[in-house]
C-alpha cells in the first residue's frame, strides 16, 4: 500500500518543511501519481474499457472501479509502484531548489 505521509516527505529530502506545505507537498504528490498511473492505464484501454472505468470513477464508485482494475489490469498495482519510484526519484532531485522556494515565503505562525 502506498503511504504519502512525513516519512516519505523525509525519505525524499523535504522533511524540513513547514506543516502546511508539507501537506500541499503530499497532495501535489498523490495528485500526479493519480494522474501518471491513470494516464499509464488508459493507454492500454480499449475505448469501451475506458468508458467503462470513467463511469465508474465519476459515480464515485471507488470498490467498483477497483474491481474494475483488479479483474481488467491485474498489473495495475505494479503500475502504480513504479509511477511512484519515479515521482519519488524527482522530487528527490528537486528537494533542495523545494526547500529553498519554502524558506523564502512568510512562514505562517
Amino acid at each position: 500500500m502506498i503511504k504519502l505521509d512525513n516519512q516519505f516527505l523525509q525519505d525524499v529530502g523535504l522533511g524540513e518543511l513547514p506543516d502546511a506545505d508539507k501537506k500541499e507537498m503530499l497532495r501535489h504528490i498523490y495528485e500526479q501519481l493519480e494522474l501518471r498511473v491513470g494516464t499509464r492505464l488508459a493507454s492500454g484501454m480499449t475505448d469501451a474499457q475506458l468508458d467503462e472505468f470513467e463511469a465508474l470513477i465519476n459515480n464515485q464508485d471507488e470498490a467498483g472501479a477497483l474491481k474494475w482494475l483488479e479483474t481488467n489490469f491485474p498489473n495495475y498495482k505494479e503500475v502504480v509502484a513504479d509511477e511512484l519510484e519515479k515521482l519519488k526519484a524527482e522530487v528527490t532531485i528537486s528537494a533542495p531548489q523545494i526547500l529553498e522556494a519554502s524558506n523564502g515565503q512568510p512562514q505562517a505562525n
